[in-house]
């Protein structure tokens, strides 16, 4: 990314695999009675109501287990709503202050299709973060930089306590044998897309705009802040791999009077340069714009630019992958298998 506004490792940037948004789902822990397990992956910021109690006390936007009187560790597991290689792990213990677990771990597998969480116990785990110290009331980073494709991962406390969230960032690697090459959204994160830069992100993250379904209010898309001084704001997206997009869609609902008053697209053809995808174009306020495009060449990367800054809700570009893109779709699935 071209600019941050805080100082959170640059790995945060990615995706969250594990959040709620993409499908994400804890299926299973050893204990929950203080509070859910869900609360994992819920995609918002942790909040907090003191002095809330309820019949098992203070409710949390976390998970909590009770206190341990015997030997052992709590675990959960969490289907990841996006499979793909693991940069980093955040395990944040928000408003978890004298309950938090000193030390956690996380692992992570990979497996096919759908397994139960019993199935899970039996297969081989790789550690990518081992019996790490956490804080209390604080998000605890865990840099990993690995290449391999995860489906799943498993948090461990040592030995109990809360944990807000467990933000499992990473870059998304589909199964080929799950994608239509001839028809699909090929800035969809869920297909492989990456987002490659971006002018500002100050109110939320540019990985919204290729996130799946609508956006429900203005935080679930990408918005920059009032822009004072020249020029306009941009996105760039590395395209689930080289193809040709027929259809565009680019939907501001929600963004009323932020929305911004233009919008073009351009693509890098296989020379490395910027073609006109679709010119200058005068939107709408909330409003999913839809664009046929013209027959255009093959592109590998998309930059939509807006006019003079604003918000998006979603960017959606639908088209097929040439023999190329297909190519680099199964090269880099193979590749994270190893």
């Amino acid at each position: 990314m071209e600019e941050t506004v805080n100082d959170r490792p640059e790995w945060t940037a990615r995706p969250d695999l594990a959040s709620r948004t993409f499908g994400g789902t804890v299926m299973w822990a050893t204990d929950e009675l203080f509070a859910e397990k869900e609360n994992l992956v819920n995609p918002w910021a942790p909040a907090h109501q003191p002095e809330t109690f309820g019949p098992k006390g203070q409710v949390y936007d976390g998970w909590e287990t009770r206190r341990h009187r015997e030997p052992g560790d709590d675990q959960a597991v969490v289907r990841l709503g996006l499979a793909g290689a693991i940069t980093g792990v955040v395990v944040d213990t928000a408003f978890f202050k004298g309950n938090y677990p000193p030390f956690v771990s996380v692992e992570a597998c990979a497996v096919e299709g759908y397994p139960s969480a019993a199935e899970l116990s039996d297969v081989d785990w790789d550690v990518l973060v081992k019996r790490g110290g956490a804080k209390g009331h604080a998000e605890n980073f865990f840099e990993i930089g690995g290449s391999k494709r995860y489906t799943h991962v498993r948090l461990t406390m040592h030995p109990d306590g809360g944990v807000a969230r467990l933000r499992v960032h990473g870059t998304p690697i589909p199964d080929p044998a799950l994608l239509d090459p001839g028809a699909l959204d090929l800035a969809a994160l869920e297909n492989g897309a990456v987002v490659t830069g971006c002018s500002d992100m100050f109110y939320s993250s540019p990985n919204n705009l290729f996130s799946p379904g609508l956006a429900a209010h203005q935080a679930e898309g990408w918005e920059t802040a009032r822009r004072r001084a020249d020029g306009n704001d941009w996105v760039t997206v590395r395209l689930a791999g080289a193809g040709v997009v027929r259809f565009a869609e680019l939907d501001n609902s929600n963004l009323k009077g932020n929305a911004p008053g233009w919008a073009a697209l351009s693509g890098r053809d296989g020379d490395g340069e910027w073609v006109e995808l679709l010119p200058k174009t005068r939107l709408q306020p909330d409003t999913r714009h839809r664009f046929a495009l013209a027959s255009g060449p093959e592109v590998t990367e998309v930059r939509l630019d807006i006019y003079p800054d604003g918000g998006m809700a979603r960017l959606r570009l639908f088209g097929a992958l040439t023999d190329r893109g297909r190519a680099d779709v199964a090269s880099r699935f193979e590749a994270s298998r190893s």
